[in-house]
């Protein structure tokens, strides 16, 4: 038997679907020819729709629902598959073979459906501040079956490397459905890639909040909702015809299933005993509702003074008449001296339900009153200077604070989450990750992705040698941490500072799919070497993860065996998760050499074996050697 090949293209999600349905409903599974002439399952929706009589709908039917030109397109290109790789940058990456962190620079839809195996329902939280739709801004516009040549064409593009950008404006018919077609396929395998537990803050402004919550809504479901903070981002007015000036932004929070956030730790600061109470120290609280829960709008009396007081106008109290009666029997109530004063209630420190309170959704400044429970961030002027002050001059416009997003990654992330960010642009969040580990000792870690979107050439970050915003990000990372580091850090921080980077690439290997009767004898020669020119055995090494579906950030060592390069992952001694060789001349020698360590996974060339024998011969040496070792070759 044949050693299985590697696809070397990523998986259609769609399969997924497949696969549930399979499940739940096997008959409605049927057999097609595929556009090779080879079967694939397809699925009966005739016979689907008869199993969901009385629920399915029709297009002829009004629902609720949103929709747009583009919609479908977006869904399909969130589950078609792409022929890409992910190929490492050791030069431009920080501590590349120990780094737990990520930064990925290319198109981040094609990013994600790399990474989606992978990281499959293993992040903690995703953080994101898209690009807002204010009728001028670039935004993605994505073409994944056509050719460079025609993507240029049809796009407008600079170059072939990713910088997939148009301006969406408002006289071309598609402001809104082309912002909604970029969000809609990204937000759905963003979804994939969120744990069960996961949740995902996105910042967006007034001009798309309503229909990117209906599209969450879609995405996420609507009983996912956990919430919006609104950010006050400016001070001073601006200008603006309706004399309405426009000071705040949205941070919308959802969650994939049972999540929430974690709140602020409860003080007691404010409480005490001036009356002895035996109960110890308490606090008085309100002591009314907003909305009726039964019989709650009667009077109740002060047992000492007689007077008789009734919920404050338009609320009621939160309580039965029987259990209003026991909380004042008890002491519990506080009444006022004067008729024209509000009955509290007594809440003791001691019979507090929760160690934390929740979060307020109102942001506000530093320096403001703000209560226990409101998370604490500054404007955007703050954060241009905070900016400013890692480079000497501005060179990005508009960063968020490293503050607000260290507030949303606390709340809605352990200690060890791994974080993403697949809007990046400055690299706000990878600075976050940093702070929030260096203040309580947490070992969080990024996954950031960014276009190279190229910088205009009279920009003084173009000045100091900026080409992109990828490469500003990077640099700001490199310069972040090392900052981190020379604050005061939490001793539990494992100090890692560093990022791998990655590059959104062509795949590795050669396309080798012609027509026998157009293929040349110099052709077929060719092929049998079936790598790209110029392709190193680390860009082999990565695709193999990615198509593998092996975590990115795995450590990787480098050792000699009987004098050919093996690459092992995530371990050194046995039983590591990947060992890999692509050098030429494998003999069988080296293969039961190789096979003493024991690994889950191993992957060689195809065309790098010495004769077909040995090939032949890999997988009865594993069998023997090492039985639970999966075999495959590129």
């Amino acid at each position: 038997m044949a050693i299985e090949k590697l696809n070397m293209e990523t998986k259609d999600a769609s399969l997924k679907l497949v696969d549930a349905i399979e499940k739940i409903l096997p008959e409605a599974i049927t057999e097609v020819r595929d556009d090779k002439g080879g079967l694939k399952r397809g699925i009966d929706f005739s016979l689907l729709k008869h199993a969901l009589h009385g629920i399915d709908t029709d297009d002829t039917q009004e629902r609720y629902h949103l929709d747009w030109p583009g919609k479908r397109s977006a869904l399909v290109d969130s589950n078609s598959a792409i022929q890409k790789t992910l190929r490492p940058c050791t030069k431009e990456s920080v501590s590349f073979y120990e780094t737990k962190n990520l930064f990925i620079e290319g198109d981040n839809l094609e990013a994600m459906k790399l990474v989606r195996e992978g990281y499959l329902e293993k992040v903690d939280v995703i953080y994101i501040d898209p690009p807002y739709n204010t009728g001028s801004d670039l935004i993605y516009e994505d073409d994944f079956s056509s050719d460079v040549s025609s993507q240029l064409s049809a796009t407008n593009q600079k170059d072939a490397e990713g910088n997939r950008l148009v301006t969406n404006l408002n006289s071309n018919g598609r402001f809104h459905s082309d912002w909604l077609t970029m969000m809609y396929s990204r937000l759905r395998v963003a979804r994939q890639l969120l744990k069960e537990s996961g949740i995902v803050f996105i910042s967006i402004d007034d001009n798309e909040r309503a229909n990117l919550q209906k599209l969450c809504e879609e995405v996420f479901g609507g009983s996912n909702f956990l919430g919006c903070f609104v950010w006050k981002r400016r001070s001073g007015a601006m200008d603006a015809v309706a004399n309405l000036s426009e000071d705040h932004e949205y941070v919308l929070v959802y969650t994939k299933a049972v999540a929430s956030l974690k709140g602020v730790e409860r003080t007691f600061e404010k409480y005490s005993n001036p009356d002895n109470d035996s109960r110890g120290a308490w606090i008085s609280d309100n002591l009314s509702a907003g909305k009726p829960g039964g019989d709650t709008y009667y009077s109740i009396r002060d047992p000492e003074t007689g007077n008789e007081f009734w919920p404050p106008k338009g609320r009621y109290w939160p309580y039965s008449r029987q259990t209003m009666a026991k909380k004042i029997s008890e002491g519990r109530v506080i009444f006022p001296k004067s008729l024209e004063g509000t009955p509290m209630l007594k809440r003791f420190a001691s019979e507090a339900m929760k160690p934390t309170i929740p979060v307020s959704s109102w942001i506000e400044r530093p320096g403001s009153s703000a209560g226990q429970s409101t998370i604490v961030s500054p404007m955007n002027s703050f954060a241009t200077r905070e900016f400013k002050n890692l480079f000497g001059e501005k060179l990005f416009s508009f960063p968020k604070p490293v503050e607000l997003i260290q507030a949303i990654i606390t709340q809605g992330a352990p200690e060890d989450a791994l974080v993403m960010d697949f809007f990046a642009g400055s690299a706000t969040t990878a600075h976050a990750v940093f702070a929030c580990n260096a203040k309580d000792g947490g070992n969080r870690r990024f996954i950031l992705v960014q276009l190279p979107e190229e910088i205009e050439e009279t920009s003084a970050a173009y000045s100091q040698g900026f080409e992109t915003i990828a490469d500003l990000a990077k640099e700001r990372i490199r310069v972040a941490g090392k900052k981190s580091l020379e604050g005061e850090c939490h001793p539990g921080w494992k100090k890692d500072i560093g990022f791998r980077v990655l590059k959104v690439s062509t795949t590795n290997m050669k396309d080798t799919y012609y027509r026998p009767d157009s293929l040349s004898q110099q052709g077929l020669l060719d092929s049998v070497e079936n790598v790209k020119e110029g392709r190193t055995p680390t860009d082999l090494l990565f695709q193999v993860f990615v198509d593998w579906g092996v975590d990115l950030s795995l450590p990787i060592s480098r050792h000699e065996v009987d004098g050919k390069t093996v690459f092992l992952v995530d371990g050194a001694e046995k039983h590591m998760a990947l060992a890999a060789c692509f050098d030429l001349e494998i003999d069988e020698a080296f293969v039961k050499q190789l096979a003493e360590y024991e690994p889950l996974r191993v992957v060689f060339r195809d065309a790098g074996f010495a004769s077909d024998s040995v090939k032949i011969n890999v997988e009865q040496i594993f069998a023997q050697k090492s039985p639970n070792t999966d075999v495959k070759v590129i």
